[in-house]
């Protein structure tokens, strides 16, 4: 006589329980945030950090030099960067320590750590936003005037921060297209009183507006003076 012994089948439990630890959270759903995050992380750092600032001047200058695509957007954007998460250094830093290092600590909530991550930003955005931009943004919204930095709506702030950006960028940008500009009238005029009509001055003068920002060490002029106008 044989005997066949049952086999036990495995059992599969779907279910939903409250997180007790930020670090019991599945991994699948740790890839799928991760990934948001990644997916929104270029908006996030065009509204919220000092890059829309350094890439609209870079691109300027460019245009003022007259060098077409050099140097090429895959430099102007990571030099971009670079000077983004240095200028935002002392910011990411208060972030980490307010609001990320206590909730990894089990000392806060999510929604804690949301108000926590946004009183810095609100900070540095609110330092390098003009009051009139903010003033049109709230009004539009209808909210009523905020005494603290932490009153002041996200929603209200990050518009009209890049708009205060991009006149910023814009002015700064003018200030620097000035002298290329008055090297190519100058260039323009000689060319013109030589009777030289065939020569596009811009042969001329590309060399000349060049060397110009060589010697008088432009890059580091440039680069210092944005980074002092975040501080």
């Amino acid at each position: 006589m044989i005997v066949i012994n049952a086999v036990a089948l495995p059992t599969i439990q779907i279910g939903m329980q409250p997180l007790s630890s930020p670090q019991q959270l599945s991994p699948v759903l740790q890839v799928i945030l991760l990934l948001t995050v990644l997916s929104v992380a270029p908006a996030l750092l065009l509204m919220l950090t000092s890059f829309t600032r350094l890439i609209v001047v870079f691109s300027i200058l460019r245009h003022a030099l007259g060098t077409q695509q050099t140097p090429p957007n895959q430099v102007l954007v990571s030099l971009a960067l670079f000077l983004t998460f240095f200028i935002m250094a002392p910011t990411f830093k208060q972030i980490y320590n307010q609001a990320f290092k206590p909730y990894l600590n089990k000392q806060i909530n999510e929604k804690q750590l949301f108000e926590r991550a946004t009183i810095p930003l609100k900070k540095f955005m609110l330092r390098n936003t003009r009051e009139k931009d903010l003033a049109v943004f709230l009004k539009i919204e209808k909210q009523p005037r905020p005494y603290k930095p932490e009153d002041v709506s996200l929603v209200a702030l990050i518009p009209a921060f890049m708009v205060s950006e991009l006149k910023t960028a814009f002015q700064i940008g003018f200030l620097l297209y000035v002298p290329f500009l008055v090297i190519d009238v100058v260039i323009s005029s000689v060319l013109i009183s030589m009777g030289v009509l065939m020569l596009p001055p811009m042969m001329i003068s590309l060399p000349i507006k060049l060397l110009l920002f060589v010697m008088v060490d432009g890059w580091n002029l440039l680069v210092v003076s944005l980074v002092k106008s975040f501080h």
